[in-house]
């Protein structure tokens, strides 16, 4: 039972397509933006499982002003991994305020082998913790967070209200 929920939480932090400026519109990803010390962030929203297990796989690239927010109906200990990530990635945990818990720089993984099961495939990727529980989880460029010197403490300015009402 442990390992499904385990499993059931791992997500993966690595959207095979990019961000729209339209917030939706044209079959797109919805959007929002945010200003990260100063620096604008366009972030596709996986709102709900689907949206958030997908994330950012299969990505070659990810432009230094774009990323995802990952929204969960709950908080909870969340785990990422970089699942078929081509580029590497950051990754911010937020609570339930938008207060940054930790940061992590996620770096590009073995690819799943042949034969390799999906099971053995996951099992193998590195586990990027929350350590706390923790309602949304930012991603970015690797590098971008460092860059823009977001740190744990840090208020991250969404409408964490609706983004909550929202998660499926």
């Amino acid at each position: 039972m442990t390992t499904l929920l385990i499993l059931a939480l791992l997500t993966t932090a690595c959207a095979d397509s990019g961000a729209s400026d339209s917030g939706g519109a044209k079959g797109g990803p919805e959007t929002v933006r945010v200003e990260l010390h100063g620096k604008p962030f366009t972030l596709d929203l996986a709102l709900d499982e689907p949206t958030r297990v997908k994330g950012l796989s299969h990505r070659e690239h990810v432009a230094p002003d774009q990323g995802m927010l990952f929204v969960f109906p709950d908080p909870m200990p969340l785990s990422f991994v970089m699942r078929h990530c081509f580029v590497p990635i950051d990754i911010a945990f937020l609570d339930g305020a938008g207060r940054v818990l930790v940061v992590h720089e996620m770096t590009v993984e073995e690819p799943q082998r042949e034969g390799e099961s999906d099971f053995e495939y996951e099992n193998r990727l590195r586990k990027y913790d929350s350590r706390f529980p923790a309602q949304f989880a930012l991603e970015t460029a690797g590098g971008r967070l460092r860059a823009v010197g977001l740190k744990p403490g840090d208020v991250v300015p969404i409408d964490v209200k609706s983004l909550k009402r929202r998660a499926r």
